[in-house]
């Protein structure tokens, strides 16, 4: 089986997630299905139905849950010695060279990536460029517009 890295933070995230579904989600879901039984005919009734999709909809993710975190590296990146290199979970601060525009982005995992947060998945071409790169280091992103160059300013391990 395959690990799959994931940094402290994501996968706090994902049990913190997993608790909620089986303590409040489930008990609810299961609520649910006991007052709309109590209605009657389960043919017709709209409630009952809607309550089995909730439920098979959250047993669903409880497993994915459990799986992903089953087959889980978590990286602590403050423990890793990385000697100045990009490495997963590092956050690195980057600078467009034909634009001057400068953006900071962690690399995470790919449940964890989330653009809007600056969280780039360890697959993502940026963060493959990236990979193994030092400060001052100029990397080449193939991108559907063509190649981009960036240039890395600053790698923290936090």
């Amino acid at each position: 089986m395959v690990k799959v890295p994931l940094t402290v933070k994501g996968a706090e995230k994902l049990r913190a997630e997993l608790e909620e579904l089986k303590s409040v989600v489930r008990p609810r879901i299961v609520n649910a299905i006991a007052t709309a039984r109590a209605h009657g005919d389960l043919k017709e009734n709209a409630e009952y139905h809607a309550a089995k999709e909730q439920q098979s909809f959250a047993e669903g993710r409880i497993n994915e849950i459990e799986g992903k975190l089953s087959n889980a590296q978590i990286i602590d990146v403050t423990r890793v010695d990385a000697g100045g290199r990009v490495v997963f979970g590092a956050t690195v601060e980057i600078e467009n060279l034909d634009t001057e525009q400068r953006v900071i982005y962690q690399i995470v995992g790919e449940d964890e990536a989330d653009i809007k947060e600056n969280r780039i998945s360890v697959g993502s071409p940026i963060a493959r460029a990236l990979i193994g790169k030092e400060v001052e280091d100029i990397v080449i992103v193939k991108a559907p517009a063509g190649n981009i160059e960036y240039e890395i300013i600053a790698i923290q391990y936090i």
